[in-house]
């Protein structure tokens, strides 16, 4: 009875042995699938790693995207309109947002007309004020904007903000105080991408007006109620202009970023015009605000009435796409300037304007081509100005009455861009300033090398894109 008690146990441990070398067997066979398995894990899991860190991979189509969530960007007009519809062309690639929406708080945002896209849409109540969005210039200017309605205006699209909140949108604000503050009161999660301010303007030069002290008080150019938004936990993320803003406001435990100045992005260098180099070209930024822009135009003309007529001249005039050119070609028909239609320099000009050895050539939206070819320029505006130098082109500026390019604005520009903008007090100055740069190339390398570096390289649209696709 032991021996058979003993052979049925002797049975059931063999039996069992032969079932764990069984299953032992089977998982050695799948052990290398299995071992396999892990390694494309890591192998996937790593680059997403880095690429947190480096490039911010878009996860528009992750399996761990539960809610699909709408972007309503809203900016500033002017600069700000450019940069925005930059974002938006990269964000509708990425199809990380349903749809995409934009609201210009200044001006009609003429410019977003360009893009056609299912998923995007322009909204808001757009009107153009006498301002042209500079009313806290002067004390008239804001006057005549508030005749013309501003504040109503105002009201209504922070009613349009205020209801994204319910519809599952998030918010990217462009530009300074108006756009972040929407944003803070929409309720919704929110970005910002403050491209106007730059504590260059106060760090450098001789810092001796009230203003410089005011900001080296707050240790910022940004307000304490602009601070105060940035603080809020529904702000996901702040983008600066420049290395030395956002290191400011880490000091104030705002975790501010730079990721570069996305400026530099929307000059296209796609244009390779051949021109002779024995021609002197200079480059003339009039500004995009009428009639400031005419105003600017006519006092940069009579510069010209005091160059030498007998040297040859070629001035480059890219007019944006709402100038009047009857007027434009009026101012120069009075400062005794005739259409040559003979004449043609094949830099897709829209018309030649000759007096003596003076060319004067007409372009609509030449701006990127024509700023490539350029030894100098003669600016009164503000984000072409900015991108002429970041390109290397050194600048002379000359104030007139406003609202935008007063000496106020243009001394500020000049400190923002590291003197790459000279302001000139008078016309004369202007010319003899103009002659020793076209004719000292040194001179021109040694006045555009801080504005170039503080203004930096293109990439910064794709590094805030690729960013927001991943944290927002």
């Amino acid at each position: 009875m032991k021996d058979l008690n003993y052979k049925n146990r002797y049975k059931k441990l063999l039996f069992l042995e032969r079932l764990i070398h069984s299953y032992i067997s089977k998982f050695k066979k799948a052990a290398p699938r299995f071992e396999l398995g892990i390694k494309d894990l890591q192998s996937s899991a790593l680059p997403l790693g880095h690429a947190a860190d480096k490039k911010f991979i878009d996860p528009g189509n992750h399996s761990n995207s539960k809610e699909s969530y709408s972007l309503l960007i809203i900016c500033n007009g002017h600069g700000e309109d450019v940069i925005a519809l930059e974002l938006i062309k990269r964000f509708l690639i990425t199809k990380k947002f349903r749809k995409i929406e934009v609201l210009p708080l200044v001006g009609k945002g003429y410019i977003f007309d360009s893009l056609k896209n299912k998923d995007f849409k322009k909204i808001g109540y757009l009107k153009s004020l006498p301002s042209g969005g500079f009313s806290n210039q002067n004390l008239i200017s804001f006057i005549l904007d508030l005749r013309a309605g501003m504040l109503h205006e105002i009201f209504k699209n922070w009613r349009i903000t205020r209801s994204k909140s319910k519809e599952k949108y998030k918010i990217l604000a462009i530009g300074d105080f108006l756009p972040l503050f929407f944003a803070w009161s929409s309720k919704c999660n929110y970005c910002f991408l403050g491209t106007p301010k730059s504590d260059h303007t106060w760090s450098s030069g001789p810092g001796w007006s009230m203003s410089d002290f005011y900001h080296r008080l707050k240790g910022s150019e940004w307000d304490p109620w602009e601070i105060f938004i940035m603080r809020s936990s529904r702000c996901k993320a702040l983008f600066m202009r420049d290395e030395i803003t956002a290191m400011n406001l880490n000091k104030k435990n705002i975790n501010a970023m730079f990721l570069g100045n996305p400026m530099m992005d929307f000059i296209d260098s796609d244009f390779n015009y051949l021109v002779k180099k024995s021609t002197q070209k200079i480059l003339l930024l009039i500004g995009s605000r009428y009639p400031e822009a005419l105003n600017n135009f006519e006092s940069f003309l009579s510069c010209i009435d005091q160059l030498d007529q007998r040297k040859k001249y070629i001035f480059l005039l890219p007019l944006t796409l709402n100038a009047n050119l009857n007027q434009i070609e009026n101012a120069l028909m009075i400062h005794k300037f005739f259409k040559d239609k003979e004449k043609t320099f094949s830099l897709g000009e829209k018309s030649v304007w000759k007096k003596n050895n003076i060319f004067l050539l007409l372009g609509l939206g030449n701006f990127n081509a024509w700023v490539k070819i350029a030894e100098v320029c003669l600016s009164n505006a503000g984000t072409a100005t900015e991108q002429s130098v970041g390109l290397g082109i050194p600048t002379l500026s000359l104030p007139g009455k406003g609202p935008q390019f007063t000496k106020s604005f243009a001394k500020r520009q000049q400190r923002l861009l590291g003197g790459s903008v000279q302001l000139c007090k008078t016309k004369k100055e202007l010319i003899n300033n103009l002659v020793i740069l076209l004719h000292n190339k040194t001179a021109r390398d040694e006045q555009v090398k801080v504005g170039m570096l503080r203004m930096g390289k293109s990439g910064a649209s794709k590094e805030i894109v690729d960013y927001l696709n991943f944290n927002l």
